[in-house]
């Protein structure tokens, strides 16, 4: 694999945050993927996304398996951790070092090859355990690397750029995630940063278990008339739950709103994320109601975009197993080897 790195020089006058980093800052190598490819959006918008949040580079680890949504890490977050693990074990990897060091954030990128197919049993006992993580699946239904096969996601009766139709039902793995008990869990398109960037960074502030479908047409094989994850199909069904835009905490502001028209969402740290409802209807805190309202929008074939479910209550792995706050490698000889009679004390409570 070849890496080409960005020059050095930079205009004087880009912006900065609050850490004195630039938007430069944040990226990563130069990518190698098609020119045209959705994935390569995803990775300007956490970019963006990371900028906006003031996040130091150090303070996060990328993991990722294997595709061509898994070298995406390469081209964003140049001086953060990084890891790139084997094909579909991305979730064990990052469930494994997340457990060692809380302090982190955990940044996971995958596919739909390496998530649906191979690492689905991976997939869902991550989101099932409520591993505090931000798992984003760069969907686009096809393998990009081995020349453009159906993948678990494409959708029955989507057509193959050579003409070969898909017989075999999808896997959603938005479902799947609603299902398992994710606590976040929302849908967006890599041609619509403008909803995608607050998602992602609602996403990092979230704590528990955090999954983003994104819908990231391939252009060198399912980017045509027939396949239901191109720009244009994508841009024409779909179907947006809510506007959305992320608020971090700043001096207190008040303001008045007519009933029904916003939805303010708290997260763990005081952050919120306002919503304002496309869809009357729509409640992003029912879990079953956003099963029910994917199925019904599927039926009508709409790609069903935006926030779908939040925990305002969330809970992560760290709680359910009552794990010590400090880094494991922090850890002296006493705290990891208690003696004896802590372990006489845990065999006694077995029989």
């Amino acid at each position: 694999m070849t890496y080409l790195a960005k020059p050095k020089l930079r205009h004087p006058d880009l912006p900065i945050n609050k850490l004195g980093y630039t938007r430069r800052d944040y990226e990563g190598s130069v990518s190698t993927l098609c020119a045209g490819c959705g994935h390569d959006s995803i990775s300007a918008a956490i970019i963006q996304a990371c900028f906006e949040l003031d996040l130091p580079p150090h303070r996060i680890a990328k993991l990722s398996g294997i595709g061509c949504s898994s070298k995406t890490p390469t081209y964003f977050l140049g001086h953060s951790h990084g890891f790139n693990s084997v094909h579909g074990r991305m979730p064990s990897v990052l469930t494994g070092a997340n457990l060692a060091n809380r302090d982190l954030l955990y940044l996971g990128v995958s596919g739909d090859g390496d998530s649906a197919s191979i690492g689905l049993g991976q997939f869902a006992h991550c989101i099932r355990r409520g591993v505090n993580m931000v798992y984003i699946v760069e969907n686009n239904g096809v393998y990009g690397l081995t020349k453009g096969q159906f993948s678990a996601t494409a959708d029955r009766g989507s057509k193959s750029k050579r003409g070969a139709i898909n017989g075999d039902s999808s896997i959603d793995l938005v479902s799947m995630a609603l299902q398992l008990g994710a606590t976040y869990i929302a849908r967006s398109f890599s041609g619509d940063k403008t909803q995608l960037v607050p998602l992602i960074k609602a996403a990092i502030l979230h704590k528990g278990a955090a999954f983003l479908d994104v819908i990231s047409p391939c252009v060198a094989f399912n980017n045509h008339l027939g396949s239901t994850k191109s720009f244009d199909y994508v841009r024409e069904h779909n179907e947006a739950v809510n506007r959305l835009d992320m608020m971090t905490p700043r001096a207190a502001i008040t303001a008045e709103y007519a009933p029904g028209t916003v939805e303010s969402v708290t997260q763990h740290d005081g952050s919120t994320i306002h919503l304002r409802k496309l869809a009357a209807n729509y409640d992003p805190h029912d879990r079953i109601a956003a099963m029910t309202y994917l199925q019904e929008r599927a039926s009508a074939g709409e790609v069903v975009t935006g926030l779908l479910y939040v925990d305002n209550d969330p809970s992560d792995l760290h709680d359910s197993l009552n794990t010590v706050a400090a880094p494991l490698n922090g850890l002296g000889e006493t705290e990891l080897c208690p003696g004896p009679a802590a372990l006489d004390k845990i065999n006694a409570s077995l029989r």
